[in-house]
């Protein structure tokens, strides 16, 4: 009885309009390519991390420490954006706040799954987490507090679908908070190692939960517009409402993260640690150089925010792009903060220490993020097709 009955509700919640060849074929090819893609990952407990991936002792970090960094950031930005508009009610937000839900969950396992094939045992990670836990490190209240995080959403989600709207708010909300706390906690594994100066210090947390604002809310508008985009239908004037308040909450954040940004480089030049101040030269003049100006910078910061002015929050489909641009800038400016913490020698002014040690992503690296990135993409259709229906309504409290 229980199954027909959950048969019953998730019949209610499809959206037949996307069971199309086209939609069919497009899933089936991000899910081929997400088991390809972990694969990559997958060999390295086969072979070993160290023979897959181009990490070292003097860089142990790489482009997936960031890819996590990312995904976990854009996750806690939808949760944050979605709890408000469920919390309070009334917002314009509300229309579009159960596809962001849907859309955190998927990011964050696109998350786990990243940093999953990253450490060399993660389910000593899962069993130790329990079985020995230690409040005093940041990366055990990180893992706790965004495994406590989804699974408030996950049960959040399911209160949604079964019209469970008292519930469905009470654990957005307990999700929310963990996923902030959570994302400091992630700004404070870097700003808590005093041998690395470009990291270390109080600005690190504040600055992650900054990008996830501005992170949540171009998601917000992206993975909307392509909602309506694959069916084919114009947005009706409620959800337009909706994507124009998530455009002038971007266009806003977009100014404070710039300016953040500025701020963070000038102060390793005007007093800073000497290596803090090597490593912002990396991205300044270095070997981030392309990396900072071109993609953070350039595509991440100026275009978009030019984007958003000439379209004045109308054309939603330059805000759509504005979005876009936006989390490739937030996904290289995560790969620079990482990168620029570890290229600088700790040991610099030894003999024969270089300024900055190499380091460029193996295949298997880009594997990976090629199949966090297809996760997310099939995560998307998935819930667009299974989901459609709750996510057009207007709210579910």
């Amino acid at each position: 009885m229980a199954n027909n009955s959950l048969a019953n509700i998730f019949a209610e919640t499809q959206d037949p309009r996307l069971a199309t060849p086209g939609v069919n074929r497009a899933t089936i090819f991000f899910l081929i390519t997400v088991v390809a893609g972990l694969s990559c990952g997958v060999a390295s407990f086969i072979f070993g991390h160290e023979a897959i991936y181009n990490n070292t002792r003097e860089v142990p970090w790489g482009m997936l420490i960031s890819t996590y960094a990312f995904w976990a950031i854009t996750s806690t930005g939808l949760c944050m954006y979605a709890a408000i508009s469920h919390l309070f009610g009334g917002t314009r937000m509300a229309i579009v706040s159960n596809r962001m839900v849907w859309m955190s969950i998927v990011c964050i396992l696109a998350a786990f799954a990243t940093i999953g094939v990253e450490i060399a045992s993660p389910h000593r990670m899962i069993i130790y987490n329990i079985i020995s836990p230690n409040p005093t490190s940041n990366i055990w209240w990180m893992g706790t507090l965004y495994g406590l995080a989804v699974g408030c959403m996950i049960v959040e989600f399911f209160g949604i679908v079964a019209g469970l709207a008292r519930i469905a708010v009470i654990l957005g909300t307990m999700g929310a908070v963990a996923e902030v706390l959570a994302n400091s906690c992630l700004g404070g594994v870097f700003a808590t190692l005093p041998a690395r100066p470009y990291w270390y210090g109080g600005q690190l947390p504040i600055y992650f939960l900054t990008a996830a604002f501005l992170s949540g809310a171009a998601a917000t508008i992206l993975f909307n517009y392509m909602a309506y985009k694959i069916r084919g239908e114009k947005m009706n004037e409620a959800v337009l409402l909706g994507i124009k308040s998530a455009g002038k909450a971007m266009t806003l954040v977009l100014v404070l993260y710039t300016v953040a940004t500025f701020w963070r480089l000038i102060m390793y030049y005007v007093g800073g640690a000497e290596l803090g101040r090597i490593a912002a030269g990396a991205l300044i003049n270095g070997p981030l150089s392309i990396n900072f100006w071109v993609f953070e910078i350039a595509i991440g910061l100026i275009v978009p925010l030019v984007l958003v002015v000439v379209s004045r929050l109308q054309n939603v489909g330059l805000m759509a792009f504005a979005g876009l641009l936006i989390l490739v800038g937030q996904f290289v400016a995560r790969y620079d903060l990482v990168a620029a913490g570890l290229l600088v020698p700790s040991s610099l002014g030894w003999d024969n220490v270089p300024t900055y040690f190499d380091y460029v992503p193996s295949v298997f690296e880009f594997g990976v993020i090629i199949g966090s990135i297809s996760l997310v993409c099939f995560g998307f259709l998935m819930g667009e097709r299974v989901f459609g229906k709750i996510f057009d309504q207007k709210e579910h409290h």
